[in-house]
């Protein structure tokens, strides 16, 4: 389950390219090592990221895990629904499961992050 289309960072997120925003969420490979999601804190809209920098943590019944920006720019949206529904992440990781929506600043180059078949090889070492 890596889906073309999208670009992915070592950590295990994954970007969707978009104008003027990306959405960013954790790949079906991350969450299926964490194991069921029951916790997900996010950053409020407003907040100023830099790549790599800790945009909020997911915990499971397994561990807490950080989750890194994997672009900078500014979070213009948090998924509202993961507060009530954590779950989302383990069951639709690429859609509804989704964790925040940021205004990529003029540095961001997307190209700098793994495609499918990147990924697909680093999850497979």
């Amino acid at each position: 389950m890596i889906p073309d289309g999208l670009r992915y960072t070592a950590e295990h997120e994954w970007v969707a390219p978009g104008a003027p925003t990306v959405k960013v969420g954790i790949t079906h490979f991350a969450q299926d090592s964490l194991g069921d999601i029951v916790y997900v804190q996010l950053p409020e809209p407003g907040t100023t990221v830099l790549v790599g920098q800790s945009l909020g943590e997911v915990e499971s019944t397994k561990s807490v895990s950080e989750i890194y920006a994997p672009v900078g720019g500014t979070v213009v949206a948090s998924n509202g629904r993961l507060g009530e529904e954590p779950e989302l992440v383990n069951t639709d990781p690429y859609g509804a499961g989704w964790l925040v929506e940021i205004e990529p600043d003029a540095s961001t180059n997307l190209d700098e992050l793994l495609d499918a078949n990147g990924y697909r090889q680093l999850t497979e070492q």
